[in-house]
């Protein structure tokens, strides 16, 4: 059970959870530390713990006051399951507190692609005043008409789908059960069609969780089952790809396109080839990082701590 006034602990290298908890009238002790020696040296002051990145299981054992996790990330692959429960620690996730912010980074990324932003903003920097194309494959494209494959239709594949149907696309979803609904797109398949449905889409876009399942979902066959010069846009996570074949594929002209806000290693290590392509767009994880996600997270806290408190069973997103 958590103590009448629990003691909050924030661990994040940026975000501003403290900041953003006091402006909304939050009156619960808390503490906010910037880097992994900073948590281990005051984990043990905490009965709940806003956390992600920083998260080691060893931690566990290092904090007897600790009885809830708000996760800050939808994934929670870092965290042990059976260390927690045997420590009496309940977790929840964060899912959905970015499916706005990651959905429209997604619409912006094949918005980007079809427009030629990045060789746009590459000219702006030249000061090179592109001249009209004759070349139909080299000219700027539209949105209407074009079919989107959406991978993991949840609340950021279904948010996508409803973004890109107002854009005039056609959109194919898949989803493990695809009895719980087709959430916007306009036909919706299993995971295990995923090859089937990979040659009738102009745009792939990447919203699955990563799981054992997907862990490599999209490899070297995956690739070469698209269509040629269709575009990849990956907003999961970056070992749902392979990402030696995808490289593979962009040279080849197989995959057109790739916008990636995910990677397999992140940073992107320098000596990536992404970085260089001029097929590629990345963006260094940033989906999800808007003004308004230290809010969406306290929001999911505080409902969880209310729920605690009432001695509920069930937590929003649980995990634990």
């Amino acid at each position: 059970m958590l103590p009448d006034r629990p003691t909050l602990l924030f661990a994040h290298v940026a975000y501003r959870f403290a900041e953003r908890y006091a402006a909304r009238g939050g009156s619960l002790p808390a503490i906010e530390v910037r880097s992994m020696e900073e948590l281990e040296a005051r984990i043990g002051e905490a009965d709940v713990l806003l956390v992600s990145g920083f998260w080691r299981n060893h931690l566990a054992a290092k904090a007897p006051r600790l009885r809830f996790i708000q996760s800050i990330s939808a994934g929670v692959d870092q965290y042990d399951r059976a260390v927690l429960a045997g420590a009496g620690i309940r977790l929840a996730s964060a899912q959905g507190a970015n499916a706005n912010a990651v959905s429209e980074h997604a619409i912006a990324l094949i918005l980007a692609l079809a427009r030629k932003i990045p060789e746009a903003r590459d000219n702006q920097a030249k000061r090179h005043w592109r001249g009209m194309i004759g070349d139909l494959g080299r000219r700027e494209d539209e949105l209407g008409g074009k079919t989107l494959l959406v991978v993991g239709i949840g609340r950021i594949g279904g948010r996508l789908a409803r973004l890109a149907k107002a854009f005039g696309m056609n959109v194919v979803g898949l989803r493990r059960d695809p009895a719980n609904g087709a959430e916007g797109a306009d036909e919706i398949h299993g995971m295990d069609a995923l090859h089937a449905q990979l040659p009738r889409a102009d745009y792939v876009a990447l919203c699955c969780a990563l799981t054992e399942e997907t862990r490599g979902l999209m490899d070297a066959r995956a690739f070469a089952a698209m269509k040629p010069g269709a575009a990849l846009v990956n907003v999961a996570r970056g070992r749902v790809c392979d990402e030696a074949a995808l490289v593979a594929a962009l040279r080849s002209g197989q995959v057109g396109q790739a916008a990636l806000d995910v990677t397999a290693e992140e940073p992107l290590p320098e000596s990536s080839p992404l970085w260089t392509m001029p097929n590629v767009l990345v963006t260094p994880h940033t989906g999800g990082e808007t003004r308004s996600y230290e809010d969406n997270v306290l929001d999911l806290m505080e409902e969880n701590l209310a729920r605690l408190r009432r001695g509920e069973a069930a937590l929003r997103n649980q995990v634990v």
